[in-house]
């Protein structure tokens, strides 16, 4: 059964800085394409990074400098390392695992800006 667990979510203050972990079981994790997405109450899932299985990487203009995605194969795990956090960026995130039609979620693990 395949299996995406994020963990590292937690209150901060504006400014701080979180690295959350994304662990993948039973998939191939390499030739995945992964991804984190993000929700706030009220609003649309959104992504906010995604990592090609090359490496190649992308983020929308709202986290571009802040955060930065990555990977490590050999740990089936990736990773969000997020800096010059904004209550804005309060939300549920989710690690987002997809291949050839197959897409994986985890459950989400709280992010939250506050002071």
């Amino acid at each position: 059964q395949v299996q995406l667990v994020e963990s590292g979510g937690d209150l901060v203050q504006p400014g701080g800085s979180l690295r959350l972990s994304c662990s993948a079981s039973a998939i191939t994790f390499s030739i995945y394409a992964l991804g984190w997405y993000r929700q706030a109450p009220g609003k649309q899932r959104e992504l906010v990074a995604s990592i090609t299985s090359s490496g190649r990487s992308y983020y929308p203009d709202s986290v571009q400098g802040r955060f930065t995605i990555s990977r490590d194969n050999a740990k089936n795990t990736v990773y969000l390392q997020m800096n010059s956090l904004k209550p804005e960026d309060t939300a549920v995130y989710y690690c987002n695992a997809h291949w050839s039609g197959n897409v994986y979620w985890g459950q989400g693990t709280q992010v939250t800006v506050s002071s």
